[in-house]
């Protein structure tokens, strides 16, 4: 099974770190999207993600366009948001799935969500609060996906 976190114009370079670690240890693959708010040797990023770097597959897009063009192959994509959206729980995930989340201070484009809403998911919460952090959503849906598929190829002690 394929799952595959993408994370579009990334501000905060601790975030992409703590998400290339779930993925590391998750076996998902992380696609970043620029532009992004930091370089990718940044020390914050590299800090957060240990040294799980080597055991991650990472793919960077020019943009929206770029990451479509290339992915579009069987790929089934959901859009994680705050504002819109089926709950996260409620859906199936088919092999190859690409959860899409937007920046940590302004989501995913309204242009993107209003041609996608059928693709659109989101973790409930509390009513009046803006978001969860980013890498905390992350981790949320990568181990929902997961769940689905039986956690495939990971290790649990029992």
């Amino acid at each position: 099974m394929n799952l595959n976190i993408v994370l579009a114009h990334p501000q905060i370079p601790q975030n992409t770190g703590n998400v290339a670690r779930t993925c590391a240890a998750t076996g998902a693959s992380l696609h970043l999207i620029n532009p992004m708010g930091f370089e990718l040797n940044d020390s914050k990023m590299k800090r957060a993600g240990l040294d799980y770097w080597e055991q991650l597959n990472v793919t960077v897009y020019e943009g929206f366009d770029d990451f479509f063009i290339k992915t579009a192959d069987k790929a089934t994509y959901r859009f994680v948001e705050t504002r819109i959206g089926r709950n996260y729980c409620d859906i199936e995930y088919p092999n190859n799935t690409y959860l899409i989340f937007g920046r940590e201070d302004t989501g995913l484009p309204q242009e993107l969500l209003n041609v996608n809403r059928e693709s659109c998911i989101q973790i409930p919460m509390r009513l009046g609060l803006r978001s969860l952090n980013l890498s905390n959503c992350v981790a949320v849906a990568v181990y929902e996906v997961l769940r689905q598929w039986n956690f495939p190829e990971l290790h649990s002690p029992n």
